[in-house]
């Protein structure tokens, strides 16, 4: 099942990348799910088993490894859930089965700090659910796994009903649709396993409810026209039309109780006292623990009042707490990586993307400080490194690192203290995947780029001789003062807010939304940074992409000084693929 599911999922690959919110050319949902689920079979081709629980295990740790985006991340997810509640057993019944299903939901809901309806946790949640409810019902895998895939779809189908985002360019989720093709492998499997014919189910496994891609047609209104479905994965985009204000629960806390140690140790600890207590002013609310360490993850209006409760039993440690208002905010001011759909930028040269090989100094002469990074272009890469970052991944669209790849590059690092640049939105859960399998034996921030702008900023504002919780602090303040802007062309026609976009014309996106498009880059990029611009004395650093035109920079630096005689410009190379044009505007 598992191997169909990917042969399915790769089939269609290029399908999911094409249906991306915004009709850029470097949407790949499809190649991190397909990579992820690559690196999965990898692992259970290599270590086979014929108990079901070891399989769903080998098969996790493979995606674990092997996990890049968002989209591949949560899908680890799913399956991680999925084994855990597997291990047990050689085989899995109706009820088993589905109880591994809803496992896998609640490890992938857990597992993204603010979850967003109307993506692939949305299609897997409903999915499982209904598994939960009719395997009751039969005691038939196959007719389970039926009622799965076709809930699966109905679901998919009902997304743009839960993202307004979706709805206004008239796609379904592609996070979701790359699982439907994934669950389609999985039916395929079985049907011919028992011989069913599809007329013998309930239901009629009927194709994939996703339409293909027709660049050409257009609706001219939601209103007047009847939406055709395509297919994205943009959950940050979706939160991007959230409103700050709205975020209820602003504090987003995680830190370990060290039962042993405190005025308190030793106290008795009863979990679900200590869970009703944290949601009277919380939501989120993630507890694990043992009789010697806690670990608490919560969602506060009032932190302080958190860490009071806490310290009833013992004494806090590795406390972390960032304000989601401002996160949001960043998220806001921040350019979508427009690989914050999976990313498709160019590879850096091989000697200077792959991570080195693991340190072996001792502890006394460890650094303080390391830095990893993730960038696009060379001319990138060495601004990075020029600024004091020790590993630049290759990264972006297309070509993001795996959890696997971010724990190889912190091995390699021979320091105490490690900061992560993901500078994509995409990258980052990745990069928060291999602080947690590492947190045991690495202190490790990962500070959330967005951007390469925010990445820049943030390596700018790191001081040596500041402590770790400072430089944190710093980098992130940096980052708010960033704007970003990217300047691509559109692969498809398309209608995002009141701009009419033809593919092939040019297209200019101000932090997570399509502010300008026209037939010429050069009023493109005018149109672009003209909504970046804000008092006029800003300082404006452009990076030029690999097909960049040298006459068309000279005409925009001319432009700028003209319009903005008090901005202060500066014109570097950064040879990134995809994107003509990288701009970041600081206050």
């Amino acid at each position: 099942m598992v191997i169909a599911g990917a042969e399915q999922l790769g089939q269609h690959a290029e399908h999911v990348n094409s249906l991306n919110v915004f009709p850029v050319p470097d949407g790949d949902t499809g190649t991190n799910m397909n990579l992820t689920m690559t690196a999965g079979v990898a692992e259970i081709k290599r270590k086979s088993s014929a108990s079901i629980g070891e399989a769903a295990g080998i098969l996790s740790k493979g995606l674990l490894m092997g996990a890049r985006g968002n989209s591949g991340v949560i899908l680890s997810q799913l399956f991680r859930g999925f084994s855990r509640s597997a291990a047990p057993f050689e085989e899995l019944n109706t009820i088993q089965f589905a109880a591994a299903l809803q496992n896998g939901v609640d490890a992938a809901y857990k597992a993204v700090v603010k979850p967003v309806e109307g993506t692939i946790l949305t299609v897997a949640k409903e999915a499982a659910k209904h598994a939960s409810y009719y395997a009751r019902r039969t005691n038939d895998i196959t007719e389970l796994m039926n009622e799965v895939l076709l809930k699966a779809k109905e679901a998919l189908a009902m997304t743009p009903d839960m993202l307004p985002v979706l709805k206004q360019v008239g796609v379904v989720d592609s996070g979701g649709q790359g699982l439907v093709y994934i669950y389609e492998g999985f039916m395929e499997v079985l049907l011919k396993g028992d011989g069913a014919s599809r007329t013998s189910l309930q239901g009629e496994i009927a194709p994939s409810v996703v339409a293909p891609v027709k660049p050409s047609v257009q609706p001219e209104s939601a209103a007047t026209k009847p939406t055709q479905l395509l297919a994205p994965e943009m959950p940050l985009s979706a939160q991007a039309r959230l409103e700050t204000e709205d975020i209820e629960f602003l504090y987003d806390m995680e830190f370990f109780i060290n039962r042993e140690l405190g005025e308190n140790a030793g106290t008795a600890f009863d979990e679900e006292v200590f869970r009703k207590a944290l949601s009277v002013n919380g939501d989120s609310i993630i507890i694990i623990g043992d009789d010697e360490v806690i670990k608490v993850h919560v969602h506060s209006k009032t932190p302080g009042d958190v860490l009071n409760l806490a310290l009833k039993y013992g004494e806090i440690t590795q406390i972390h707490i960032l304000n989601m208002r401002e996160q949001h905010r960043d998220l806001l001011s921040a350019g979508m990586d427009v690989a914050a759909s999976p990313d498709l930028f160019a590879e850096i040269p091989q000697e200077k993307t792959s991570a080195p090989e693991e340190a072996v100094l001792p502890a006394d002469e460890m650094a303080p400080y390391g830095f990893i990074a993730v960038s696009s272009g060379d001319g990138i890469a060495e601004i990075f490194k020029s600024l004091g970052v020790d590993v630049v991944m290759s990264g972006g669209q297309t070509m993001n690192p795996s959890t696997e790849d971010f724990v190889k590059a912190v091995r390699s690092i021979a320091a105490d203290q490690i900061f992560i640049l993901p500078n994509n939105s995409n990258i980052v859960l990745a990069a928060e995947q291999a602080r947690e399998l590492l947190e045991d034996e690495r202190r490790i921030t990962v500070i959330p780029s967005k951007t390469i702008p925010q990445g820049m900023a943030a390596a700018f504002a790191f001081q040596e001789d500041e402590s770790a919780e400072t430089n944190r602090d710093q980098m992130l303040e940096a980052i708010s003062r960033v704007q970003s802007g990217q300047v691509t062309h559109a692969v498809r026609d398309t209608q995002y807010d009141e701009l009419d976009i033809k593919a092939g014309h040019y297209i200019g996106i101000h932090n997570s939304k399509i502010v300008a498009t026209d037939e010429s880059i050069l009023r493109a990029c005018e149109g672009l940074l003209g909504q970046m611009m804000q008092s006029g004395d800003e300082v404006v650093t452009i990076l030029e992409g690999e097909e960049a035109d040298e006459e068309v920079t000279a005409a925009l630096s001319a432009w700028l000084e003209e319009q903005y005689p008090d901005a202060e410009i500066e014109v570097h190379r950064g040879g990134q693929p995809v994107y003509y044009y990288l701009f970041a505007v600081e206050s």
